[in-house]
């Protein structure tokens, strides 16, 4: 895809994430438009794996530890052709596979997340049977910076070093803000760099909300030969929509049908500037 190709995709992402939270009353609002241009590169441009190689030994692996903000993933992967999007219209409804938190039986999602701090142990593993297997597939993860303080995440940190995994990328989801407070006030991880260097990774910081510099920093993954990367993603909670830029509630508020309207036309207008 093209840069503005690209663009104009989160963009519909965001609509559709919005669609789909308002229809199911239920959902979170602020954490997936912050992350979903992540989405965007990796499962556009980035991964190799696609409905049609998804049970391949060799296909590239995702795993969405800040499992919350799956409304984000299905959009993508319902974009991607692993299930048909309509599917999504029972989202948080009763017996429905498509519930808050991903799940393996959705098709598409590698394992089931949520409780936090869980991703990147799991996605540690898998890097290990790659290196173990002689496959060349690489795992990614996504974490959000409220996570960062569990205690598993550093255990795996530290495993991910000493095994040499340079076919894991985590991404930290990094937007300041969790569901009571802003997370420097909840539990610091800051100098959040520092951390993950001295944990052995090779670090790189990225505009999270843009696809060109997200694009350019997961391609270039492995940084160094030897060691895991992370990419510590600077993102704005609730991206793309003004009202909700930035502000605690919007965690997992769910819109209005007027405030749906609202936010619709701003990301309306916003592809209306990109064309």
């Amino acid at each position: 895809m093209t840069s503005k190709e690209l663009k104009i995709k989160s963009i519909e992402y965001r609509r559709k994430i919005l669609q789909y939270i308002v229809k199911a009353k239920a959902g979170h609002t602020g954490g997936s438009l912050s992350c979903v241009d992540v989405l965007n590169v990796l499962y556009n441009e980035v991964m190799h794996v696609s409905p049609e190689n998804f049970t391949s030994p060799d296909r590239d692996r995702y795993i969405q530890s800040k499992g919350h903000c799956v409304e984000a993933l299905f959009v993508v992967l319902a974009d991607k052709g692993f299930f048909p999007e309509e599917d999504l219209n029972t989202l948080c409804r009763y017996q429905s596979h498509y519930i808050g938190h991903p799940t393996r039986k959705v098709n598409g999602v590698e394992q089931n997340t949520g409780a936090l701090g869980h991703g990147l142990p799991i996605a540690s593993g898998m890097a290990i049977a790659a290196k173990l297997d002689h496959k060349a597939y690489k795992v990614y993860t996504l974490l959000g910076d409220g996570e960062m303080p569990e205690g598993s995440n550093w255990e795996a940190a530290l495993s991910a070093a000493q095994y040499e995994l340079d076919n894991l990328c985590a991404i930290v989801d990094k937007n300041g803000l969790q569901i009571t407070a802003a997370t420097k006030d909840v539990c610091s991880t800051d100098p959040l760099d520092k951390k993950w260097e001295a944990f052995g990774w090779a670090v790189r910081e990225v505009d999270g909300n843009d696809v060109d510099a997200l694009k350019e920093a997961l391609l270039a993954a492995p940084f160094e030969k030897g060691k895991p990367s992370v990419i510590i993603a600077h993102t704005t909670k609730g991206k793309g929509v003004s009202f909700m830029e930035n502000q605690l509630k919007w965690h997992h508020k769910v819109p209005t049908l007027e405030e749906f309207d609202k936010a619709n036309q701003e990301l309306e207008n916003a592809a209306a500037l990109l064309l």
